[in-house]
């Protein structure tokens, strides 16, 4: 896919249309926002229930044992009517239904629970799906499911950047070639959706490599596409400040790529120049920081500063005006660094619109204030109020957005 959008410089033009709503949430005309529960505890991800009932996945557990899943039953008025926590399974970045069955991941393995009736809670033994996923170097290995029986799961590198760890660490970083990380993690992998027990990575297919890191993965049932956003490499001005600047370092982008058999996102040998628009060997293997190469082009890609898109939702519902259909919310967690007068990117939800052939427009913001009244707010966790985690559509074709600092939910819907 050749065309490509570069997030920021079209989401500041869209910030003005923005109207504030409940706990100073800026959101276009029409659309509303409403508190649905606080204080839930640790946040990452959502998924829904055909019921409406709504499951909250957990960050890992700093001392190493799980978080487990926070399960939430509605009232009428959307409200949380029963908040209950059940399971150990941590990590946070996968968590989805299929077929009735929620499915939630591990560094190390997909679980899935099962239902009996409309009980809020499922069976308190979850079974093994997947198992034999590496459990070092990140937790992050997030979900998603195909119209055709298919369950994806994505893990990133091991690192920033593939380079010998004996290496002298006052010496210039030389990338290992081919890096050991191809093939057994650094991808995104396909398995069967309802077989148990897989093995990672000899039961799975490997349909993409080159991804450093993500917990951004979805399908798009309107051009059936999996569509995934990997995290740019980090301090790359710091190793090699004659190559690269800190303006470029900067620039190098966050991608998102459709997902086809064989896509590569480029790490560690490239990374994509999110102003420039183009490709650039690694500095580590042999790149001057300005000579473009030949590499899969993303669709979109989100820079200046980091705005960390750590989850990625296609709209399947229908309250939404028909502009939104089969669009991405991206939700960006933003970023920390030096301290700005106008605070770093990130701290919002972006828009994509997509067509039924997937051809992508271009980007906006969708929700923003969630990180207070001003820009300087948007200077690290601690700085901001809120910072949005997850993202999930409902049943009733709201949005729904959970926040990673205190626990907040909220509802976005339209017209009502």
């Amino acid at each position: 896919m050749k065309v490509f959008f570069s997030v920021f410089a079209l989401l500041l033009a869209a910030a003005p249309a923005l109207a504030d709503e409940a706990d100073g949430l800026k959101l276009p005309a029409g659309f509303h926002a409403s508190l649905v529960a606080d204080g839930v505890g640790p946040a990452r991800h959502l998924a829904f229930r055909d019921n409406g009932d709504v499951y909250i996945s957990t960050p890992r557990n700093p001392q190493g044992f799980g978080g487990g899943i926070i399960a939430i039953h509605l009232n009428p008025d959307h409200t949380a009517a029963q908040t209950e926590h059940f399971g150990a399974v941590d990590g946070g970045t996968g968590i989805r239904f299929y077929r009735g069955m929620l499915y939630a991941s591990s560094p190390g393995r997909v679980y899935r629970y099962t239902f009996h009736g409309k009980g809020l809670l499922p069976d308190p033994e979850p079974q093994v799906v997947i198992d034999g996923m590496p459990v070092d170097h990140g937790p992050n290995r997030t979900i998603a499911f195909d119209d055709k029986g298919n369950l994806y799961v994505a893990l990133g590198g091991s690192g920033n950047i593939c380079t010998d760890p004996k290496a002298p660490k006052d010496s210039i970083p030389v990338g290992i070639k081919p890096c050991p990380d191809m093939g057994v993690r650094a991808g995104v992998w396909r398995f069967s959706a309802v077989k148990l027990d897989q093995q990672f990575p000899k039961d799975g297919v490997m349909v993409a490599t080159g991804i450093r890191d993500t917990s951004s993965l979805d399908w798009s049932k309107a051009d059936g596409a999996l569509y995934g956003i990997a995290h740019g490499r980090d301090a790359t001005h710091q190793s090699w400040p004659n190559l690269v600047s800190a303006t470029d370092d900067d620039n190098i982008a966050d991608e998102m790529h459709k997902i086809a058999t064989n896509t590569d996102f480029g790490w560690p040998y490239t990374y994509w120049d999110g102003v420039r628009n183009v490709r650039l060997t690694a500095p580590e293997y042999g790149g001057d920081g300005k000579t473009p190469v030949t590499g899969d082009t993303p669709v979109a890609t989100f820079q200046s500063g980091r705005a960390a898109p750590i989850d990625l939702t296609f709209y399947t519902g229908k309250q939404f005006p028909a502009q939104y259909r089969d669009g991405a919310f991206v939700v960006l967690h933003g970023s920390g660094g030096p301290q700005l007068a106008n605070g770093h990117n990130g701290y919002d939800i972006a828009f994509i619109p997509f067509d039924k052939n997937g051809k992508s427009g271009a980007p906006s913001i969708f929700a923003d204030g969630f990180s207070g009244p001003d820009a300087s707010s948007k200077n690290g966790g601690g700085k901001a109020k809120y910072r949005p985690v997850g993202a999930a559509v409902a049943p009733d074709g709201s949005l729904y957005v959970v926040d990673s600092n205190k626990g907040r939910l909220w509802r976005i819907s339209y017209g009502n």
